[in-house]
């Protein structure tokens, strides 16, 4: 059968792609992204890098993470029991400003009721308090060695958001670092820290820059836990890298394979072999409070993305997020799209789906190259903590933004504006009670903050 058809080359392809042209060379469609990325017409056929996906099961490929943020404890707890019986595997508690308020392991225990810790994997995002709630939900799952825990210790992100910390941010992660090294024993199955890169994303960073910066965190943690008392095989192990994924959906699929590729670097040269465990968290700085029903697109593209790039674990926000507290509605549709891509798109069903493509293959190369590079940098300025106090990273960040497209097309705000925009429903929240700020002996550690943003504020206010 394939007798009957021409071979068709490169040259055939630019043929076609020059006569629709209308003789204009192909290369005149070559385009660079923000962060620098080539972005060419067309590419050869290639063969998949050495990159092993870790194993899939083929029902549950991913795991679903719903995030609960409601400051109420009773109403956050009924959040996390919808969330479970519809469908969620798993939940991250946001404890703290703009979370859940908990200040002791009685209040988490009240968001906890009636779930089952050997079955649904709870993680923490508490920023500066992540030591102390991480003694919370130990308390919650006592007598429980196999419950599902995620401590997701993370003070760095929570220090380079801020631009400040509470006293030496080396305090906090010695303390974080103490106190997963304690729970390690008692919880085996436990994710201790958080390597995000998140911060960089939501500050307009690049790909490669909340690539790099993620691995670096990563070994900033694994220098930690080791001083802690972990083997570095241990310390790795318990570590979980967070990325973001945005509406580009090929763009994150590359990224998380390139994250693959970084991470197994990092770990060789550290003499570990592990694969890397990724959490991704839908982008905020995406998300438009104009027309916020757009919204619905860029999730499910951000999940396509994700799962088709081999996350672990996905939390999708809610169309809302822009605007204000999701309701009971917003967070069923955050849910529902992922259950739909995984259980009626079976979109876990091939293990690797973007190798042998020569757009991923060059694209997951690219920011794999770049990250490295971005990662050596940072390392030679010092380590992470260094490049952020000296305004390295956010630097790095300000010339990205300022290479972005001053007019870019957003659907719902620069592209096909509604008339009149029809805002959905938001929940009101009661006034949050105050938490207690986590204080270390000695100054505070100071750092140019890279305060999240929303790429279509400055067109939504014009």
């Amino acid at each position: 059968m394939r007798a009957q058809f021409p071979v068709a080359t490169e040259l055939d392809w630019r043929g076609l792609v020059e006569k629709t042209l209308k003789g204009a060379d192909a290369d005149s469609l070559n385009q660079r992204t923000a962060s620098g990325l080539a972005i060419a017409p067309l590419y050869r056929p290639a063969t998949a890098p050495d990159l092993a996906l870790p194993p899939r099961d083929a029902e549950r490929p991913w795991d679903v993470r719903t995030l609960v943020s409601h400051p109420d404890p009773d109403r956050a707890n009924r959040d996390v029991l919808t969330d479970l019986e519809g469908g969620a595997a798993s939940i991250s508690l946001k404890i703290g400003v703009g979370g859940v308020a908990v200040t002791s392991a009685r209040d988490l225990e009240r968001v906890l009721k009636g779930v089952l810790l050997e079955l649904a994997t709870v993680g923490l995002d508490a920023g500066f308090q992540g030591p102390q709630a991480a003694d919370w939900l130990a308390t919650v799952a006592k007598g429980s060695p196999a419950a599902r825990l995620a401590f997701h210790l993370d003070p760095i992100s929570a220090w380079a958001e801020a631009g400040h910390s509470p006293g030496p941010v080396e305090a906090h992660l010695i303390s974080a670092a103490t106190v997963a090294a304690r729970l390690a024993s008692q919880f085996p199955k436990a994710e201790l820290a958080l390597a995000s890169g998140r911060v960089v994303h939501e500050a307009g960073g690049s790909e490669a820059g909340e690539l790099a910066f993620a691995v670096a965190s990563a070994l900033v943690h694994a220098r930690a836990l080791n001083r802690a008392g972990l083997t570095l095989d241990e310390a790795f192990g318990g570590i979980t890298l967070g990325l973001a994924a945005d509406g580009d959906y090929l763009v994150t699929l590359a990224k998380l394979r390139a994250a693959r590729l970084v991470w197994a670097r990092l770990t060789q040269a550290c003499r570990v072999t592990l694969p890397a465990r990724i959490e991704v968290r839908s982008s905020r700085r995406m998300l438009t409070a104009r027309d916020s029903w757009t919204n619905m697109l860029r999730l499910s593209a951000a999940a396509v993305g994700a799962s088709l790039g081999g996350a672990d674990a996905i939390s999708l926000g809610s169309f809302t997020d822009a605007i204000g507290h999701p309701t009971a509605f917003a967070r069923r549709q955050s849910r529902n799209a992922q259950l739909v891509l995984m259980e009626e798109a079976h979109l876990g069903r091939v293990a690797d789906p973007g190798a042998g493509s020569g757009y991923i293959e060059a694209l997951t190369g690219q920011i794999a190259r770049a990250a490295w590079d971005q990662f050596q940098a940072i390392e030679r300025q010092g380590g992470l903590i260094a490049a952020l106090e000296q305004g390295h990273i956010a630097a790095g960040i300000a010339e990205v933004m300022a290479a972005r497209d001053p007019e870019p097309k957003i659907v719902g705000v620069t592209a096909y504006p509604p008339r009149p925009d029809i805002s959905p429903e938001v929940e009101v929240l009661p006034v949050a009670v105050a938490t207690p700020e986590v204080r270390m002996p000695g100054p505070d550690s100071r750092c140019p903050a890279l305060v999240p943003v929303r790429l279509s504020a400055i067109h939504e206010a014009a």
